[in-house]
């Protein structure tokens, strides 16, 4: 006889095992808990089926379709765990905790599985994600002009052990019109929340947390409003460093991308760039004399910088880096520390 344990939200995420999430595909691609495996019980083909057959004759016989629909795939979905969870540990979870979730934590218990369900499914743990950051936590905003390599510093935080929630990481976009160059695709927004979400319920609230300066969209994905709104109050460590040493970086970063790329990226600031600045960027990129074409671009960035710096009411820290390695920046960031 088995006694399947269904566990809270926390309780569920803090538990030892590989994550399997049982809905189908599609719903996996939208939005999933980071880290968690797709392990479908349904093709989207197969959960539409079955959800038309319940709509039309009811949840009995959707029932019936779904184990006919399921059954033969049992002892397969067994030989793939033992795969994917060699301790025979797993956690599993599907919408709402019901019937899927259900139906193949049965399977593996019966097969020799120590299976943990999740109370309430996915959907309880996107409430979860939502309402995390309510309750404030300490942030310090690193800023500064494009090129000021504040990714490659808070990357040398993280070294220190310093918490770091690197948001374009996360987002796989730089946040300018270029951003993408370079970078796998950009996850949907409800995956973004969900990576963000994560790792703000693990930070010590008692430690400050480093996040770049970022307008409330990066790319396609939107920085959760509640979230934003404490970076919007936070105190800004303001990196500055010459202009030369910020077109290199720029150089260093976009040197590689596909010259057609960087022309079209530069197309979509044309209207706040200039017809006549934007012709002449991109006769420089044609030309590959990307640092002048750069140093033509950071025109309208600088600007756009500047006014988004001087619309914040908080305190701000300029910090001269010039000359300065990421690490050698970070050591001066923890140095100066502002009080909280």
């Amino acid at each position: 006889m088995t006694h399947l344990v269904q566990m809270p939200l926390e309780n569920f995420l803090s538990a030892s095992g590989i994550i399997l999430d049982v809905r189908s595909p599609a719903e996996y691609q939208q939005g999933h808990i980071p880290g968690a495996v797709s392990f479908p019980l349904f093709t989207d083909a197969e959960r539409a089926q079955v959800g038309t057959c319940y709509k039309q004759q009811g949840r009995d016989e959707a029932v019936e379709l779904g184990f006919a629909i399921a059954g033969p795939k049992f002892s397969q979905f067994i030989a793939d765990a033992k795969q994917l969870a060699l301790d025979r540990h797993v956690r599993i979870h599907c919408w709402r905790g019901g019937m899927r979730s259900g139906a193949v934590a049965w399977v593996l218990e019966t097969a020799g599985f120590k299976v943990i369900t999740l109370a309430g499914g996915y959907k309880m743990f996107r409430r979860w994600a939502i309402a995390i950051f309510e309750p404030p936590k300490p942030i310090l905003i690193v800023g500064g002009m494009t090129g000021t390599g504040k990714t490659d510093i808070l990357a040398a935080l993280h070294h220190t052990g310093s918490q770091v929630l690197d948001l374009e990481a996360l987002a796989s976009h730089r946040g300018s019109s270029y951003g993408s160059l370079g970078l796998p695709p950009q996850p949907t927004n409800e995956q973004f929340e969900n990576e963000i979400a994560v790792r703000w319920a693990a930070f010590d609230v008692n430690h400050p947390v480093w996040i770049e300066a970022e307008s409330n969209r990066i790319g396609s994905c939107r920085v959760p409003e509640p979230l934003f709104h404490q970076m919007n109050q936070s105190t800004v460590l303001e990196i500055k460093r010459s202009r030369s040493e910020r077109l290199s970086s720029l150089v260093q970063v976009y040197g590689t991308a596909d010259r057609q790329d960087l022309i079209s990226a530069t197309l979509r600031i044309q209207k706040k760039l200039g017809g006549q600045r934007t012709r002449e960027a991109i006769e420089l990129i044609q030309s590959d004399h990307l640092i002048e074409a750069f140093d033509v671009v950071l025109n309208y960035y600088d600007k756009t910088y500047t006014y988004d710096l001087q619309r914040r009411k908080v305190k701000i820290y300029p910090i001269e880096v010039t000359g300065l390695q990421p690490a050698e920046i970070a050591k001066v960031l923890l140095t100066i520390l502002p009080p909280s």
